[in-house]
């Protein structure tokens, strides 16, 4: 066995024994409902919800990176952990999908670096965040009225926020490097983003549709929260798995849409025009070079 594959399943055996408990804790001992979920004393002790640390890496030690964009598409099944669950309202709050997540922790101050790019150079305050989650849409009349006036009163303005439901995508970025000391490849996730369709722009067809990304979060700064909610088990309700788990581990199907390039970093869609089936076949090229080589580095 591989020493990586070997350390990444230490490292989801670990995270799964001491992942913070679910709503279903004491689940078979409570005698009415509202004692469900409560800890007791020897549990709320050993419910340790702080992540597993980073291990520090000196830059010396870096021996090759690559940084890479990617896609996750929340239309995949192997996705829909993410995705689901659309309404908390008759679960509970203790399952939440990733996005209603990172919104409300972001309302309670918890997540604090959020930017406006995956570059995380223009920071954004919870007014422009919650500017971004605002889908203002105009009926018919509004547009007639717009039409002969110039302009459009208030009432023929629908503005909502955008749930969980309408987030099409998450977008992450990640550094892949070369640990010459530990002699192995690794990777560290950087920045999450949600990415919905823009609802200001009415594509004729749902596959057309615009996607805008609403906002980065530097996941480092995130992951203390994302341990301490977790994605529901379909294999064994009794041992869920956290978010922070799920995303180190790559738990995910993904397309990578974007590597760091001397062409400023264009995309895949950029240099390969209107062709799904070539650009799906760039980014497993991509996939590849860096699959590759950790191989290389032992076979030369």
């Amino acid at each position: 066995m591989k020493p990586i594959n070997y350390l990444l399943i230490l490292f989801v055996a670990f995270a799964l024994q001491y992942a913070p408990l679910s709503a279903q804790a004491n689940l078979l001992n409570s005698r009415v409902p509202q004692d469900i979920g409560k800890l007791t004393e020897f549990q709320e002790e050993t419910n340790d919800a702080t992540p597993l640390a980073y291990g520090y890496v000196d830059d010396r030690d870096v021996l090759w990176s690559k940084t890479i964009w990617e896609i996750i598409d929340l239309n995949e099944r192997i996705n829909f952990p993410y995705y689901y669950p659309t309404d908390t309202l008759n679960l509970g709050p203790d399952r939440r999908s990733l996005f209603d997540l990172l919104k409300l922790n972001l309302s309670k101050g918890k997540i604090k670096e959020v930017y406006n790019s995956s570059y995380f150079q223009e920071k954004l305050t919870y007014d422009e965040i919650q500017e971004s989650l605002m889908a203002i849409d105009t009926i018919e009349a509004g547009y007639d009225q717009y039409n002969a006036e110039g302009f459009v009163d208030e009432e023929y303005i629908n503005k909502r926020r955008i749930t969980s439901a309408e987030i099409k995508q998450f977008r992450i970025k990640g550094t892949w490097y070369f640990n010459k000391r530990l002699g192995e490849l690794r990777y560290r996730l950087l920045g999450v983003c949600p990415v919905a369709a823009d609802i200001n722009i009415k594509a004729a067809n749902e596959e057309e549709e615009d996607l805008v990304e609403l906002f980065w979060v530097w996941y480092p700064d995130a992951r203390e929260t994302l341990n301490q909610n977790s994605i529901f088990n379909s294999r064994n309700s009794s041992q869920p798995i956290t978010f922070d788990v799920m995303l180190n581990t790559r738990r995910f199907n993904s397309i990578i849409y974007k590597e760091e390039n001397v062409y400023e970093d264009r995309e895949v869609k950029d240099y390969i025009f209107e062709d799904a089936l070539r650009q799906l076949l760039e980014s497993e090229r991509i996939k590849s070079v860096i699959r590759d080589f950790e191989q290389d580095m032992w076979n030369n």
